[in-house]
Parts: structure tokens; C-alpha cells; sequence
């Protein structure tokens, strides 16, 4: 089991910008690297049901982004700093969330769906409103 902390959600009115930032932690004591896992943006709006935003595995080669933001959020990772950021350009009302990084080790992000991901973080809220 790997540590997944997010940070960087915050207030921003439409249109406007916002990086989230996911530190991962745990994993070498094990052998691993950051690279033996995807890493994945998942949201969840109150009423809601969790749904996925994007991924990221170095392994396959491979990046996934829901229709959704597709175009507007743009996943990436600093192997040094065992981090993922997900940068998030003309958010609107609808992108209203907390949102979540998860863990999947070895996978290779081609699903945006929760039930292949076995860590979690505890949230960052992002909130669009003018």
C-alpha cells in the first residue's frame, strides 16, 4: 500500500485556473518506483457518483483524460519528486468537486474506473463559482 496526498484545490471563479498536486509515498520500501504505478484523478461532486478525470503510467506509455476536461486538463508527473500534477485550465461550475489521486500498481490507465484503484487519498476541494 502506497500514501496518495493531494493539495491545491481551492476557489477560483469560471474560467480561471487551478494545479492539483498528488504526493506519493511508500512505495520504495517495497522496491518500487513511481513509475510501477498509474496514477489517476478521480472527482466527486455532492450527489454524485465518483467519476474518473484522468490518468497517468509512465510504464505503458499511456494517458487517459475523460471527455469531460478533455482539452482543458492536462496530467503530468515529476519522478524526482514522486509527484503528479493535474493542471486545470477554464474550469466551470460543472468541475465543482473534491478531488482524488489513486494508485494502481501496475496498471495501465486504460480505464478511468474506480474499482481498479486499491489507494486513495483523502481529497482536495475545488470549488467554481462567480
Amino acid at each position: 500500500q502506497v500514501q496518495l496526498v493531494e493539495s491545491g484545490g481551492g476557489l477560483v471563479q469560471p474560467g480561471g485556473s487551478l494545479r492539483l498536486s498528488c504526493a506519493v509515498s511508500g512505495f520504495t520500501a517495497s522496491g518500487f518506483t513511481l513509475d510501477d504505478y498509474a496514477i489517476a484523478w478521480f472527482r466527486q461532486a455532492p450527489g454524485k457518483e465518483r467519476e474518473g478525470v484522468s490518468c497517468i503510467s509512465t510504464r505503458y506509455s499511456n494517458i487517459r483524460y475523460a471527455d469531460a476536461v478533455r482539452g482543458r486538463f492536462t496530467i503530468s508527473r515529476d519522478n524526482d519528486e514522486n509527484t503528479v500534477y493535474l493542471q486545470m485550465n477554464s474550469l466551470q461550475p460543472d468541475d465543482a468537486a473534491v478531488y482524488y489521486c489513486a494508485a494502481d500498481y501496475g496498471g495501465p490507465c486504460e480505464m478511468l474506473d474506480t474499482r481498479y484503484y486499491d489507494d486513495w487519498g483523502q481529497g482536495t476541494q475545488v470549488t467554481v463559482s462567480s
